[in-house]
């Protein structure tokens, strides 16, 4: 199966923070942050695979800075690495301030994405080609992360 290269994958997302996504203090909710994360990854992972994916888990989520309702989300996502019929995915989560301009690094989190067949039986992916040193870095701190996930998991009941 022939690779395609990081920058294929890349997706970028945005939406406005609305007065319902909201909590008391006028800032988005974790959870919708969440939503908009995972729907970041699931978009670089089809765009990568092809095919339907999954997810299979998140590994961490940061939350920098709190997002303002009327300012925007910016969320961009790449495939860091493929593991045969799975992969991670990268999504840093921005916030751009439209009337100053201002865009400011608010979350991150790595993603599992598993690609499934129309059955949702598992699927060969096709390998990621890093290109540049930070893909590159990327692709070798994904295959870290995965050897710890799959640790965690042998000591899970």
């Amino acid at each position: 199966m022939e690779g395609r290269p990081v920058h294929a994958s890349i997706s970028e997302y945005a939406e406005l923070a609305l007065p319902n996504d909201t909590n008391a203090l006028g800032t988005l909710l974790g959870g919708k942050v969440m939503h908009l994360v995972d729907l970041a990854g699931a978009m670089a992972a089809m765009r990568h695979a092809r095919c339907i994916v999954v997810t299979a888990s998140i590994d961490y989520m940061t939350f920098l800075l709190p997002i303002r309702v009327g300012q925007m989300v910016l969320l961009r996502s790449s495939v860091n690495r493929v593991f045969r019929t799975s992969m991670e995915v990268g999504v840093k989560v921005f916030v751009e301030d439209l009337i100053s301009g201002q865009v400011r690094h608010t979350s991150s989190a790595y993603l599992t994405f598993v690609a499934i067949d129309a059955e949702g039986n598992r699927v060969p992916v096709a390998p990621v080609i890093p290109e540049t040193a930070e893909e590159q870095r990327r692709y070798e701190e994904a295959g870290q992360r995965r050897a710890q996930r799959l640790a965690l998991k042998k000591r899970s009941p």
